[in-house]
């Protein structure tokens, strides 16, 4: 995010890891997996330690990870600070059995260079890195860019629910695929915070935010075999980032976890993936102090580092932990070196793990993908930018991307931005296949939208669906868009003006709320009144059945409606005048029951 607002973004399903395709790591055969499979871990002996050696710019507060395969335990730890000395602490282990946390009991010192020794897995580990002179930064948030007033939902039986419209302007075709949206609207008008709308536009299910709190990333995943809803909320600074948490939540809209970021950090916006382990992918934007002399800015300038993390969600211990300095060359960048701002020299904006103890990260700012070994750090190989490790063909070259995901049979899809500065006329979605024994990637497929021209400044994504269709969601603008597998449009739509959706999802869902049916009644005149019914999240109500009486106590049906969007309105004839009504599934049955109020 630089100059605006651009949380960056994202692409697609991820499934298989193309492993050691690159000059720099030897050329092996790519590897694919089925949809969700399990994260590779190092094998018994072999252990990551995080901080990687040669990190320049290690937390104060780190803790020292030790991530093996199944049963690694870690023994005699030995950490020595170059000014503060020997470090004593404890050791904690993760709810995967895969390894263990050392953590210190006092911070290191900024600038001092730490030495790591000990026990692991069987074998003796060590690590060696130095301590970041971390930065404060303008905690300014981005202003609110103002959009269409009217292009806000309203509900008299809700009226604290005030997100985006969103305005289906192609209507779900045959093959389009079944399910909800998933949406984080913010910025423009209404109120930011996840949302679910079917492809009608009905609200389906809307939680509001509290002031300066937005939400990005908003999905259906899965946590301890059972589906949930996750989302990061925080805040998102004027300096390009985010500063907040990833939560978890369960059908019935309850928060069952809480992901944090370790070692002193908050969360960044970009990227909460949780893997079948029960661990979670996050990313972190660090602000530190160096020379950038050598890029012809200040001797006394200030980068953002960026950052990523593996979590173990019971814990909340970092298993893993890798970041951009030190392994990504200042050079490198695209972005120019700004006069006051941090410098965002990288903007990794996406992490996927592979199935051969790998994780592949998008760079927004080198137009670069890198898979990055899980127990080195090292970077295995690059796609696209000035260093590929690929001879790029036609159609496969991407400028300032968002979230690469692996795909099956050792495809990588990824979310092509062509912008900020402008160097595409549309924004698409590519499908790209690397070539492990020529060290060249092909282009499968791209989509673009044919109708309308989509420029996406930042953010975005192309996320793939059954039956070979793909939804691409333009993050810095209000679109997004289902396609086949040919690039035919089956549906398509938008949020209000100069409103902001991070990531576009869609998937199934059904929700249960805990709370009751909300109703407002009034007088309809003599012998009526008029009822407004809604449950916010409930997506098994097919009709309304509305019960009257003379006293809260004796109450009868009166009258039934079928559901009409988010909100039902009924005019019951009955004197009351006092009423509730009940949600009623397709049978008949009833789902929930209103408090009893008074029309």
């Amino acid at each position: 995010m630089t100059g605006v607002l651009r949380p960056a973004g994202i692409l697609v399903t991820a499934l298989s890891a193309v492993a050691g395709l690159a000059a720099c790591g030897g050329a092996s055969p790519a590897s694919s997996a089925a949809s969700n499979p399990p994260v590779a871990r190092p094998a018994a002996g072999s252990v990551g330690v995080s901080p990687q050696p040669g990190t320049p710019d290690a937390s104060p507060s780190t803790q020292i990870s030790f991530l093996g395969g199944p049963g690694t335990t870690v023994t005699g730890v030995h950490v020595v600070g170059s000014s503060s000395g020997a470090h004593s602490g404890s050791l904690r282990a993760y709810s995967t059995g895969s390894g263990e946390s050392f953590l210190p009991s006092h911070p290191f010192h900024a600038g001092e260079k730490v030495t790591v020794h000990a026990q692991a897995g069987g074998t003796s580990v060590s690590t060696s890195f130095t301590i970041a002179r971390q930065a404060a930064v303008s905690q300014k948030e981005f202003p609110i860019t103002p959009g269409d007033a009217k292009a806000v939902q309203h509900y008299s039986s809700a009226p604290t629910l005030t997100p985006s419209t969103v305005r289906i302007t192609t209507p779900a075709k045959a093959g389009a695929t079944p399910g909800d949206l998933f949406l984080a609207p913010y910025q423009g008008e209404g109120s930011p915070g996840p949302m679910i709308a079917d492809q009608k536009g009905n609200l389906v299910w809307f939680k509001p935010l509290p002031p300066g709190v937005e939400a990005t990333n908003f999905q259906v995943d899965q946590y301890e075999g059972k589906p949930v809803l996750t989302w990061w909320q925080g805040r998102i600074i004027q300096v390009g980032f985010g500063e907040g948490e990833d939560v978890i939540y369960d059908n019935s809209y309850r928060r069952v976890a809480t992901v944090r970021a370790g070692n002193g950090y908050h969360a960044d916006l970009h990227e909460i993936r949780i893997t079948p382990q029960g661990t979670a992918w996050i990313d972190v934007f660090d602000p530190i102090r160096m020379s950038l002399s050598g890029v012809h800015g200040p001797a006394d300038g200030v980068l953002s580092d960026s950052v990523v993390q593996e979590i173990d969600i019971k814990t909340g211990l970092v298993m893993w932990e890798w970041h951009a300095l030190g392994h990504i060359p200042l050079a490198d960048s695209n972005n120019p070196v700004p006069n006051s701002y941090p410098w965002d020299y990288a903007h990794l904006n996406s992490a996927d793990p592979g199935a051969a103890n790998d994780v592949m990260v998008s760079v927004r700012n080198t137009w670069t993908l890198y898979d990055i070994d899980i127990r080195t750090g090292a970077i295995v190989w690059r796609l696209g930018g000035s260093h590929s490790s690929f001879k790029l063909g036609a159609g496969t070259r991407f400028y300032w991307q968002h979230d690469a995901e692996f795909q099956p049979g050792g495809l990588i899809s990824v979310f092509d931005n062509g912008s900020d500065p402008p160097k595409e006329k549309q924004s698409r979605g590519l499908l790209l296949r690397p070539d492990p024994s020529s060290h060249t990637v092909n282009l499968v497929k791209q989509f673009i939208n044919p109708a309308k021209t989509l420029l996406a400044e930042s953010q975005g994504n192309a996320l793939s669906l059954p039956a070979g269709n793909w939804l691409l969601g333009y993050g810095r603008l209000p679109n997004f868009t289902e396609f086949d597998a040919s690039g035919r449009v089956l549906l398509d739509g938008t949020l209000g003006t100069n409103v902001q959706n991070f990531k576009t999802f869609l998937s199934p869902w059904e929700g249960r709320p805990t709370i009751t049916p909300s109703v407002l009644a009034r007088s309809a005149g003599a012998g009526a009144i008029s009822l407004a019914v809604s449950w916010n999240g409930a997506t098994e109500v097919a009709s309304w059945r509305v019960l009257g009486g003379a006293t809260a106590s004796t109450l009868a049906p009166v009258a039934t409606a079928p559901k009409a969007g988010f909100q039902t309105t009924i005019t019951a004839h009955t004197a009351g005048p006092y009423v509730a009504a009940q949600a009623l599934d397709g049978s008949g049955a009833v789902l929930g029951t209103s408090a009893t109020v008074k029309g």
